[in-house]
């Protein structure tokens, strides 16, 4: 069986050698706080550096900038609290598997937590239950973990329960942790914000959301949680004109597809749950970021690590 690990690699080495790989640690490491200023060794600046970090004085003296590193004294720990109920066997925007994409957002920040030295772990549940992995900080800690999170979407048959692994982490995890929730596009609660408060109080929070296939083809969006079925006739055929929503099983008659009005109803449904979710997190002064597919995950993680390191010069 291939590893999880080598193919997240993949997707963060896409176009050039080790550029996105080094722009990602760049990012990544501007997140932490609490590390030293015991000086480590000097490197060559690279694309993602963070300016701050040029150690102007060997710039000057050898005629290149170059990047002072600094050695922890602490390790950090990475919490990723994952959705696997069964909303997300689900598709993304990108017409590809939600799980996959949770996979990998969840790998390639695993990966960096493990290049840096720090510890991760993993908390993930259904309506049903909640679970949570020991902490692991090796290569081989994280195969597991994403397999554990990829196995535990496909067996899963309870709803989703966002709030439910927002209330477990508030009530047990009380160590200070950067918490990275991977979840979709179901509308905020009010139980949502009153827990991400709380979280607030005792950790950093970023919010990753994987975007949902369209309902309605031909234009418009979803509010909800839908699938693509596989013709029995010819499964290879694939196509999207045949859609359910994964939670009731309900198909989605082939007649609504193209219709303006529908579309537009949903248009104007998921606006207003999307611009709710921001406000909500716009107060919280938690950073997200929208994922639509694997293609294009690494440089919008990239984007959304920068944007949350430059709030903080």
């Amino acid at each position: 069986m291939a590893s999880l690990i080598t193919q997240v690699r993949a997707k963060l080495f896409i176009r050039s050698s080790q550029k996105s790989m080094h722009a990602l640690d760049g990012a990544y490491a501007s997140l932490l706080r609490g590390r030293s200023l015991d000086f480590e060794d000097l490197r060559p600046y690279e694309f993602g550096d963070q300016v701050r970090d040029i150690d102007w004085r060997a710039t000057a003296r050898h005629g290149e900038p170059l990047i002072k590193r600094t050695r922890a004294t602490r390790r950090h720990t990475v919490l990723f609290l994952v959705d696997t109920g069964r909303g997300m066997q689900a598709l993304a925007e990108d017409e590809r598997p939600k799980r996959d994409l949770a996979v990998l957002l969840t790998g390639a920040l695993g990966l960096l937590t493990v290049r840096h030295g720090d510890d991760f772990a993993v908390i993930h549940g259904d309506a049903v239950r909640v679970k949570r992995l020991p902490p692991g900080g090796t290569e081989g800690a994280l195969e597991h973990a994403l397999r554990t999170v990829r196995d535990a979407i496909d067996a899963s048959t309870a709803a989703s329960d966002r709030d439910g692994l927002l209330q477990y982490t508030a009530r047990n995890i009380a160590r200070r942790s950067i918490v990275v929730i991977v979840t979709d596009e179901a509308p905020l609660t009010d139980d949502t914000d009153r827990l991400l408060r709380r979280l607030k109080v005792q950790h950093d929070v970023l919010w990753l959301t994987l975007r949902d296939a369209e309902l309605v083809t031909g234009g418009g969006r979803r509010v909800g949680v839908f699938d693509r079925l596989v013709d029995p006739v010819n499964p290879e055929a694939g196509g999207l004109q045949h859609r359910r929503d994964v939670d009731t099983g309900w198909g989605i008659p082939d007649f609504v597809h193209g219709d303006t009005e529908v579309m537009a109803e949903l248009a104007a449904l998921e606006a207003a749950a999307t611009a709710h979710r921001d406000e909500v997190l716009r107060r919280h002064e938690i950073t997200h970021a929208d994922f639509s597919g694997q293609d294009a995950a690494v440089p919008t993680l990239l984007s959304m690590l920068n944007r949350r390191s430059h709030a903080r010069l």
